[in-house]
């Protein structure tokens, strides 16, 4: 192998990985970290508009997202999409399938995308032999069912302004955890998936962006958000209105 395709290969190993402190790896020793590298071999490209998986699809493989944003959707028996949620890197996709073992939403690339294949039966077998991993991995389950109930709340008791405001920060806490700027946010999601995420109307979601942005709250440009006033975004969530 030469010297490129060395460094190539190694920027794509777990261990190495820039999302390894958010993604399932975290908190494992170099011998565990290696037993990981030689599960997760497979990376697939997943070019914007096209699915990952669909729902009714058997679990073959959890996916780490590596670069990019998905959205998540499932659809009614009377045909309505409903989203329910905006995977972005560092996060895991197909948790819903573990207790049916098969998905029961779609994953959609929202822009040109990255993601780390895990095959779920290897998987299991080397969480049973690393219980660091596991604790890690049950970590995870548990974030993903608090993430559900915080959607819950959001959709069924606050207010429009709320909702929107609860969900830019939602995704700037997000980015920082990744290391990245916390005070922009790249939106590759359409204002009317955001609405469909938030129950909301598509000329709601507009007004709101709006209302923010003349409070000085947040600027736009084109598809970046930019938090201007992050102490007061979180006051007004935590109001639950915009006065």
């Amino acid at each position: 192998m030469s010297v490129t395709s060395f460094e190539a290969n190694l920027k794509h190993r777990c261990s190495s990985c820039s999302l390894r402190e958010i993604c399932l790896p975290l908190g494992l020793d170099a011998e565990e970290m290696t037993k990981l590298d030689d599960l997760v071999k497979r990376r697939r490209r997943v070019f914007s508009g096209q699915s990952l998986f669909r729902a009714g699809d058997p679990l073959q493989a959890l996916a780490a997202v590596r670069t990019g944003f998905f959205k998540i959707y499932e659809v009614s028996v009377s045909g309505q999409e409903q989203i329910t949620g905006f995977p972005m890197s560092g996060e895991l996709m197909g948790l819903d399938a573990i207790s049916t073992g098969t998905h029961r939403g779609n994953a959609v690339a929202l822009e040109d995308s990255e993601v780390c294949e895990i095959p779920f039966t290897r998987l299991e077998g080397l969480l049973s032999d690393l219980p660091r991993l596991q604790h890690q991995f049950h970590k995870l389950l548990s974030g993903a069912i608090t993430t559900d109930h915080t959607l819950v709340m959001i959709l069924g008791t606050m207010t429009a302004e709320f909702k929107v405001a609860a969900f830019l920060l939602n995704l700037s806490d997000r980015r920082g955890q990744r290391g990245e700027d916390p005070s922009e946010i790249l939106l590759p999601m359409s204002r009317e998936e955001i609405g469909n995420y938030l129950g909301l109307k598509l000329e709601t979601v507009s007004r709101m962006f709006s209302k923010l942005r003349d409070q000085n709250l947040i600027e736009t440009e084109g598809r970046k958000t930019f938090i201007r006033n992050r102490k007061a975004l979180k006051a007004l969530c935590q109001q639950g209105s915009v006065t």
